[in-house]
C-alpha cells in the first residue's frame, strides 16, 4: 500500500506537529488575554461602582438614544430607590422613543422610584414617544424652549416586498399552523385578518399610552387622545399644551428641588446609569464594534421588533 509523502519523510513531519502546536499555543494566548481583560473589566467596574456610592448626591440616570428593555438599568432605578445617601433623581431624557415595552418598562419603574425620591425628568433634544412615557412617570418635566415634545403614539410597520421578490424570481412561502401565524408575509400587503389583529394590537397599546397620560399630566381623556395624534411640538409648546410642568434645564431642576424638596442645591449630581466604563471597557467595545462590523452588524442601531412607539428610528 503506497504511503503519502509526509509518512514517507519524517523530515516532513517536523514542520507540520510544529505549526498545529504554535496554533494551538495561539489561540491558547488569546483565549487567555482576553478572559483576563473581562476579568479585569468586571474589578474596574465594581471600585468605579464603589467610587460612586459615598456621600449625599443626586443621582442621574440617562435615557438616550433608541429606547429597548434593559435588565441593568432596572436594576440601577431600583437600587437607587433604596439608597440613602440618594435625595433626589434627575431623568436625563435626549430619545426619540423605542418599543412600547421598553417605553412601559422605564414608565413603571420610574414611577416606583417616584415614590421613594423626588424625581423629576429634564428633556434635552428630545423626549418623544417612548421617551415621553418615561419622563411623565417623573414628578415633574422640564424641557428646553426648543426641545421636541410628544410623538404620543404606537405604530407597527411592515414592508411589503412582493413586487421586489418577483422582480428577482424569489418565491416566499411558508406552513402554518394557523391563519395568522407569522402574518403579515414579506410579500404581501397588509390586509385582511392580519391588518385587523395588528391593529387591535395597535389600539390596546394607544388606548394605554393616552390612558398615562391623562392621569399623569392631569388632563381629560379628551384632551389627551387630541394630542396623541402623534404631533411634535416644541418645549414652548408642550408648556402650554400641559405635557410639560417648565421651560428649563438641569440646573432649573434643581433649583426646583431646592426649593420644593429642601434639596441642597451643592449636592453632587453622579451619574448612575449609563454605568460607567474604563480605559479597557472601552477597549472591549470598541472591538466589539468592530468584529460587528466586519461581519456586517451596526452597532449603533437597536432593533425593534414588534410594537414601536418612536418619533425617528436615528436621533
Amino acid at each position: 500500500m503506497p504511503q503519502s509523502p509526509l509518512s514517507q519523510d519524517p523530515a516532513n513531519a517536523i514542520p507540520v506537529a510544529s505549526v498545529l502546536r504554535k496554533s494551538r499555543w495561539r489561540w491558547r494566548t488569546i483565549a487567555i488575554a482576553a478572559l483576563a481583560i473581562a476579568i479585569l473589566a468586571i474589578f474596574a467596574r465594581i471600585g468605579g461602582d464603589a467610587q460612586n456610592t459615598g456621600g449625599d448626591q443626586i443621582a442621574r440616570i440617562i435615557i438616550d438614544g433608541v429606547i429597548v428593555s434593559d435588565k441593568d438599568r432596572l436594576e440601577v432605578i431600583s437600587d437607587l430607590a433604596e439608597n440613602d445617601s440618594v435625595k433626589a433623581v434627575i431623568i436625563a431624557i435626549n430619545s426619540p422613543g423605542g418599543t412600547t415595552a421598553g417605553g412601559e418598562e422605564l414608565f413603571e419603574a420610574i414611577s416606583l422610584l417616584r415614590e421613594k425620591k423626588p424625581t423629576v425628568a429634564v428633556v434635552h433634544e428630545v423626549g418623544a414617544s417612548a421617551a415621553y412615557m418615561s419622563a411623565i412617570a417623573a414628578e415633574r418635566i422640564f424641557a428646553r424652549r426648543l426641545s421636541i415634545v410628544g410623538s404620543i403614539g404606537v405604530l407597527y410597520q411592515h414592508i411589503n416586498m412582493g413586487k421586489l421578490l418577483d422582480t428577482v424570481g424569489i418565491d416566499f412561502d411558508k406552513i402554518q399552523s394557523g391563519p395568522l401565524k407569522a402574518e403579515p408575509d414579506i410579500d404581501d400587503p397588509l390586509a385582511g385578518v392580519a391588518r385587523v389583529s395588528l391593529q387591535k394590537l395597535v389600539d390596546d397599546s394607544f388606548n394605554w399610552f393616552v390612558d398615562i397620560v391623562a392621569e399623569r399630566r392631569d388632563l381629560s381623556r379628551v384632551t389627551a387622545l387630541d394630542l396623541a395624534d402623534g404631533r411634535i411640538l416644541t418645549g414652548r409648546m408642550a408648556l402650554e399644551a400641559g405635557l410639560i410642568d417648565q421651560i428649563g434645564s438641569e440646573a432649573e431642576a434643581i433649583a426646583w428641588l431646592q426649593e420644593n424638596k429642601e434639596i441642597d442645591k451643592d449636592l453632587p449630581v453622579n451619574t448612575k446609569f449609563p454605568l460607567p466604563e474604563d480605559e479597557l471597557e472601552q477597549l472591549l467595545r470598541f472591538v466589539g464594534s468592530q468584529i460587528g462590523a466586519s461581519i456586517g452588524l451596526d452597532s449603533n442601531s437597536a432593533s425593534l421588533n414588534g410594537l414601536v412607539s418612536v418619533w425617528q428610528m436615528n436621533p
